[in-house]
């Protein structure tokens, strides 16, 4: 079993602690010493020019998505010249009436280089098999959409 750390800290001032003041800016700093400045969604109060938990969900799920689709073309022997997504989360009220990340879609768009070029189908099932295999995808109740752009 492998275990991955992130650490979190937020620090406010000692007055005038109210839902509508208080600071929601805080640091992740990641195992290998990355930090990230972060922030509620500005619907929440937070700060837009900072990454959000719901858009760090969303780039967790594309980016896994991202690393196990790479590993697969990799092994059937196709290289990938570029790969970008534009991940979009979808927030609002579940089955229980509880706010949730109801839905993500990613829409990665790969070109590949090389004699060894896959076909669509080929393309489609790394996508497909890349969903399944994904460990953050695996590990969520929310509806992952794999929309391969072409």
């Amino acid at each position: 079993m492998s275990e991955y750390r992130a650490n979190l800290l937020w620090s406010g001032p000692n007055t005038d602690f109210t839902y509508k003041t208080y600071s929601r800016t805080h640091t992740w700093t990641f195992g290998g010493g990355s930090a990230v400045e972060a922030s509620a969604a500005p619907e929440y109060l937070g700060k837009a020019e900072l990454v959000n938990p719901e858009e760090a969900f969303a780039a967790s799920l594309a980016s896994c998505h991202l690393l196990t689709f790479l590993a697969l073309a990799a092994f059937q022997k196709f290289t990938v010249g570029r790969y970008e997504d534009e991940a979009v989360a979808s927030v609002g009220k579940n089955a229980q009436g509880k706010m949730a990340v109801l839905q993500v879609t990613l829409n990665p768009k790969v070109t590949f280089s090389g004699e060894n070029l896959p076909t669509p189908d080929q393309i489609a099932a790394l996508h497909h098999r890349a969903h399944n295999d994904c460990f953050i995808s695996n590990s969520v109740l929310t509806e992952v959409i794999v929309k391969p752009v072409v």
